[in-house]
């Protein structure tokens, strides 16, 4: 897929991948937990992140990381919606929303996101679908093996995300409209992360999230803590240009955009 139909346009996907920047604007994710807790201060690193490069912000209202509190919709509507609006009225950019929540993602794609990742796949709130279509949204729908019942990682994947595509094509999404992530780290161990990534090639239509998670130290022999994982996980983008990735979802934008700028100069892609 070479074009992703978002809300109010088409984002190109032929010279990928592309670099979709985290904002978390959330006290307890697992990596920048509180940095941008205030709406300044969130909407200056989405403003460096567009300097970097980003051609998307992915906009997060509650922590998915292990063990983490459940968040009400009105409070991540509270947190969410006034960083979006603030993005869409000061900087050229896609807006991605991470949430699971159909109230949330409807209120922020009136607040101008054009993108909605779905971290359940619209398997927890299946409504979210509608307002997708409603707004006539891009989709990212990720695997989630913390509903895996003991299955083969890769088989549980692949019906996981015919689940939700099932969901999206009843609710008159189009597939141009979808990404799909394979869920590294999200119910995983590390073999199984490293099954997801290494099986990567096979689809045109893949976004990969992997920045400065565990699988990260485990592969740099453990011990790091997540802001010292920023090398390895441009590694790990780098592995993904290689595989056909479309987009990236990272932290190090700056780090990763002109790693990816070098790479595919010397391989000429």
């Amino acid at each position: 897929m070479d074009k992703w139909k978002v809300r109010n346009g088409l984002i190109d996907l032929s010279n990928g991948p592309l670099v979709m920047g985290i904002l978390n604007v959330t006290p307890d994710s697992f990596s920048d937990g509180g940095d941008h807790n205030e709406l300044d201060a969130a909407l200056k690193t989405a403003e460096k992140m567009v300097r970097d490069g980003a051609v998307i912000i992915d906009v997060g209202g509650e922590s998915t990381r292990p063990g983490a509190d459940i968040v009400s919709e009105q409070e991540e509507i509270e947190r969410v919606v006034p960083v979006i609006e603030g993005i869409a009225s000061n900087l050229e950019v896609w807006i991605s929303v991470d949430t699971y929540k159909a109230a949330t993602a409807r209120e922020a794609l009136k607040a101008g996101a054009h993108i909605v990742n779905d971290v359940f796949g619209f398997q927890k709130e299946t409504d979210i679908a509608t307002a997708v279509k409603d707004y006539e949204a891009g989709a990212v729908l990720m695997a989630n093996a913390t509903m895996n019942n003991g299955a083969d990682i890769l088989k549980f994947k692949d019906d996981f995300l015919s689940t939700s595509l099932e969901i999206a094509h009843q609710a008159g999404i189009t597939d141009d409209m979808i990404l799909l992530d394979p869920g590294v780290g999200f119910g995983t161990d590390r073999d199984e992360d490293l099954k997801l990534m290494r099986a990567l090639g096979n689809e045109d239509n893949i976004l990969l999230g992997v920045s400065r998670k565990r699988i990260v130290d485990h592969l740099l022999g453990g011990g790091t803590l997540p802001k010292e994982r920023a090398a390895g996980s441009v590694g790990i983008a780098l592995a993904a240009a290689a595989k056909g990735v479309k987009v990236v979802r990272v932290h190090d934008v700056r780090q990763t955009v002109d790693a990816l700028k070098t790479y595919k100069a010397v391989m000429e892609v």
